[in-house]
């Protein structure tokens, strides 16, 4: 019987995983959107930088780097889904490099719901449906309290296929 791996060396595989998965998308490194990862789950955070924002004379993030990055938040929460079981259950390793299979954008609408302030965003998914060829997913998005979104969007994703890659 095989002894279970360190608790450090788990983490280091998942967090791997997860830079490999986020470098694969040059646009999350052009927004500078960085990933906290507690066990699977995943908080994006679009750390603020004067180029976000829109409105000069509000100070307000533009319209478009918010919905990029709920779109990034849903993008890598499907991903990061069906990486986490095939890495849980042994199907890929991460100490090989993984090409991940990136959902694609079917629609998406976003609720602006206030001004986005000249400060750092942050936003979780929640995946309500995701089958083999359809997900849906509900993204909300906050600055400073959680209870107090300042955006939300829900997205449909075809999923990709074998024959995708």
């Amino acid at each position: 019987m095989k002894a279970p791996e360190p608790v450090q060396v788990i983490k280091t595989r998942r967090d791997a995983l997860l830079s490999q998965l986020t470098s694969a998308v040059p646009y999350i490194g052009f927004l500078g959107i960085e990933f906290d990862r507690r066990g699977d789950e995943l908080t994006a955070v679009l750390p603020f930088k004067p180029t976000l924002v829109g409105n000069p004379a509000l100070q307000a993030l533009h319209g478009g780097a918010t919905a990029s990055f709920l779109e990034v938040a849903a993008v890598i929460e499907l991903t990061w889904a069906t990486l986490w079981a095939d890495l849980e259950t042994g199907k890929i390793d991460p100490e090989t490099n993984v090409t991940p299979r990136i959902p694609k954008t079917i629609d998406f609408t976003v609720d602006y719901l206030r001004s986005g302030l000249p400060r750092d965003a942050y936003a979780r998914a929640r995946i309500n449906r995701s089958g083999r060829r359809y997900a849906s997913v509900h993204v909300e998005a906050w600055q400073d309290n959680r209870t107090r979104l300042f955006a939300q969007a829900t997205g449909h994703f075809l999923m990709p296929t074998i024959q995708d890659t």
